[in-house]
């Protein structure tokens, strides 16, 4: 795990990048830090980081949590494309990301194109939900 890219970003290590917010989600300093955060977790079938960096309100219970999980190990991740970024920064309490991630499903490649909204709960950046 230590020498592999990350799924975020492969010019960076795993280990320089979003394995420090899987190990402590205060690092994750920014909405965008989160999402990529979410996006590798994601690809690597880190469910429980999922749920700490999903929004109390809006997290899935534990029926939508397998499915995810299920779901996740199900496709091939491509890649992560960050279009755009507004507020989100540590100064701030709310932030949104626009991205697109890329995966193959069924033998297509297929892409979530979402405009994400994240807030601060308990002090760091959750998710909230696709706007």
């Amino acid at each position: 795990m230590n020498t592999m890219q990350c799924p975020c970003n492969p010019s960076i290590k795993y280990k320089n990048c979003c394995q420090k917010a899987h190990q402590n989600i205060n690092l994750a300093i920014s909405a965008e830090n989160l999402m990529r955060s979410r996006y590798s977790a994601f690809v690597l079938g880190n469910i429980d980081y999922l749920q700490k960096s999903h929004h109390s309100s809006t997290r899935p219970n534990k029926k939508e949590k397998k499915e995810i999980l299920k779901w996740s190990k199900s496709v091939q991740w491509i890649k992560l494309e960050v279009l755009k970024t507004f507020r989100g920064t540590s100064i701030d309490s709310v932030g949104n990301v626009e991205f697109k991630a890329f995966f193959m499903e069924n033998g297509k490649i297929e892409v979530i194109h979402e405009n994400s909204l994240f807030h601060k709960e308990n002090n760091h950046w959750v998710y909230v939900e696709a706007i």
